[in-house]
């Protein structure tokens, strides 16, 4: 007897093994990737799924084989551009190795936030979790945790735990500020990151070595917030200084501010001061001067994190990837006076 409910509901591996004219175990294994399966019948199963647009049952699929074929998403960075483009290198990855991504955004990184995450991503049954929280708070609380899914963090903290991939933000930070010594700059400003925030503190560790190297005067960091606003106003008041010929910005929002501010305090770039940007983000080619930036590949660091978090899921040795280099794009807005 057939009705309308009946029609309108899901289809079950019950449906498929009927269609496929098999049994719902065979069904299993094809679902299952099972090695006994013969080609010809596989075939036959994976055309009555698609016949019947039947989508197995995850959190049961679970229970029997202990996989979810889920990673999570541990996300402290709503909204930048590099964590928002590594999680869709991290996405493009798991989706090529049949896993589903689930996101979780944490508006804070206390350590209830962080538990209260970790908690929800383990009632998903992750296999997996990719955690992109590069405050070094975030790293203490995690080291605190007892976290048995296996999880890959990107960016490290000095001495965080668990597996861990990052930029070479230290080199491309140096590279950045040789690039203007070589320009002839020996008065060179730094526009820092938040406090507590790993890129920020290595990319002003960068800049500190190259000056020191070159046994340069250092002026004390200008601490900002990755903010365009932030870049502005640090525009505005810089103009009323004039003690400096050159400007590192830790990020390309705040250069792109700071480019703003300049253009109208009447500072000219590059003519009166020199500035390069850290990101390399896609309107850093567009705007007035072009921004010379240091280019860092995000959506590799999300693949590299895919590869080790499966290594560790499926009990394989864990690839060895050293920091991901950087490199140093040079536009406008550091051409030689």
């Amino acid at each position: 007897m057939s009705t309308a409910s009946e029609r309108a509901r899901m289809p079950s591996i019950r449906d498929v093994a009927r269609l496929a004219g098999v049994s719902h175990q065979t069904v299993s294994r094809v679902l299952n990737d099972h090695p006994s399966i013969r080609p010809e019948t596989k075939a036959k199963v994976l055309d009555a799924i698609a016949v019947l647009d039947y989508r197995p049952n995850l959190a049961a699929r679970a229970l029997v084989t202990s996989k979810s074929n889920m990673l999570g998403i541990l996300a402290a960075t709503v909204g930048e551009f590099g964590p928002t483009s590594s999680i869709v290198g991290i996405e493009d990855a798991a989706r090529e190795e049949g896993y589903s991504v689930s996101t979780l955004n944490l508006s804070a990184t206390t350590p209830e936030a962080i538990g209260n995450a970790l908690r929800q991503l383990a009632r998903e049954q992750v296999d997996g979790i990719v955690v992109l929280a590069p405050q070094v708070r975030a790293f203490h609380v995690l080291r605190g945790m007892a976290v048995e899914i296996p999880f890959v963090s990107l960016q490290t903290a000095s001495g965080s735990d668990g597996v861990s991939l990052s930029a070479d933000q230290v080199a491309g930070a140096r590279t950045a500020t040789e690039h203007l010594i070589g320009l002839g700059h020996s008065d060179i400003i730094h526009i820092a990151g938040p406090q507590d925030w790993i890129e920020a503190e290595s990319r002003m560790r960068g800049y500190l070595d190259a000056l020191r190297e070159a046994d340069l005067p250092t002026f004390p960091p200008i601490r900002g917030d990755w903010t365009a606003d932030f870049g502005y106003f640090a525009g505005q008041e810089l103009s009323r200084r004039r003690d400096f010929t050159a400007v590192f910005v830790a990020n390309d929002q705040m250069a792109i501010g700071l480019l703003h501010g300049f253009r109208d305090a009447g500072i000219r770039v590059p003519e009166d001061v020199s500035v390069v940007g850290f990101d390399d983000i896609p309107v850093a080619a567009h705007v007035a001067p072009t921004l010379s930036t240091v280019h860092q590949d995000f959506p590799e660091l999300g693949r590299r994190a895919v590869r080790l978090l499966l290594a560790q899921i499926r009990g394989e040795r864990v690839p060895e990837f050293g920091p991901l280099q950087t490199t140093l794009r040079t536009r406008e807005s550091s051409a030689p006076r």
